[in-house]
């Protein structure tokens, strides 16, 4: 089975972005190169098996399709929707936050299908 492509919205691409800034503010370099790696890894993993994320919030969410995988080593949630030919990814977020208020966006939830 040939592994989907991998597409981040504008919100998720922020996302990394923000939690990027903050290792580098905590003067953590290794861990800003380790991150991004770390989310490399799950993109080619949700591409390939997408099926396999935790559907935990879907319910809470009213969004059954929607699924999160955590990031090896990070306390991170990549969120997204299988699609006929790519993955959604939605957000990334620290795993600590209450992540069904962060995910309940209405521009999020407005661009659905």
């Amino acid at each position: 089975m040939k592994a989907k492509s991998v597409v981040p919205r504008e919100r998720a691409v922020r996302d990394v972005g923000e939690a990027n800034d903050q290792y580098l503010s905590d003067n953590a370099p290794g861990a800003a190169l380790g991150f991004i790696a770390a989310l490399e890894d799950g993109y080619r993993h949700i591409g390939r098996y997408p099926g396999t994320g935790s559907s935990r919030f879907a319910g809470e969410l009213s969004l059954p399709d929607l699924r999160f995988r955590r990031l090896e080593n990070y306390p991170h949630l990549i969120s997204y929707c299988e699609r006929s030919d790519y993955i959604d990814v939605w957000r990334v977020l620290h795993g600590m936050r209450d992540i069904p208020s962060w995910m309940h966006d209405p521009d999020l939830i407005a661009h659905v299908s």
